[in-house]
């Protein structure tokens, strides 16, 4: 019987609501349930046909599980080997490259030394950097975040160096970029399968996390204009 798998932390609603209609729907020999863990055999099939993953990004032991699963034939939602090769400054380097507009970001070096690495290590980087160039070519308002990664964890929202220093004294070893502030309108979200179907979602990050999505957007006003900005 085919099955399907749900990874998740600590959601309290949606993996229960998500396993719950599923199953309701009474498809012939389709099942949903919560995945259990122990250690995980190497090449081993997971028993499951799908499994959608809420979780692996933050925790090793599940991407390596996931990995693992789709090697053995499982479809995970979403491609956890993806979130290896993330890189979101080399993302903006690409769309800008294709013609897609991207604001202004620089990547900065790690505030403190990475594990395993000294002040030696890190002879090739200039001291002191010139952060004055920085904010030339930024402004302010401005996004620091991590160059990879997600979740909008470790993200702040800067006005004046002042505050930004305040904040990249926060961020430890990971290495985050600068990005000019866009002072959007609106703001979609597009969820893609398959590299061939496409659903736009309007979204608001600025409402709380349950209120972010709009169910329906309006359709576009005839002759209007939109440039989009990728500022993931």
């Amino acid at each position: 019987m085919p099955k399907i798998g749900i990874l998740y932390g600590m959601e309290n609603t949606f993996p229960s609501a998500l396993v719950d209609r599923i199953n309701g729907k009474q498809v012939p020999d389709v099942t949903a349930e919560h995945i259990r863990l122990g250690g995980i055999k190497m090449a081993e099939p997971s028993g499951y046909r799908v499994i959608i993953d809420r979780i692996s990004q933050d925790i090793e032991f599940y991407r390596a599980y996931l990995k693992n699963a789709v090697l053995g034939g499982a479809i995970v939602i979403n491609n956890p080997f993806w979130w290896t090769a993330d890189d979101k400054f080399f993302n903006y380097a690409l769309a800008s490259k294709i013609g897609v507009a991207v604001p202004n970001t620089v990547i900065l070096p790690h505030k403190e030394h990475p594990p395993g690495t000294t002040v030696q290590s890190m002879r090739n980087l200039m001291f002191p950097l010139n952060w004055q160039e920085v904010f030339d070519y930024i402004g302010f308002p401005a996004f620091l975040k991590p160059f990879s990664g997600g979740g909008w964890k470790n993200v702040y929202k800067v006005s004046s160096p002042e505050e930004f220093f305040a904040a990249y004294d926060q961020t430890g070893t990971i290495c985050m970029t600068l990005q000019t502030a866009v002072d959007f309108n609106e703001y979609f979200r597009c969820y893609v399968i398959g590299q061939e179907k496409v659903h736009v979602m309007k979204y608001d990050p600025r409402q709380p996390h349950h209120l972010r999505y709009v169910k329906r957007t309006p359709p576009a006003r005839a002759n209007s204009t939109t440039e989009l900005y990728v500022i993931a």
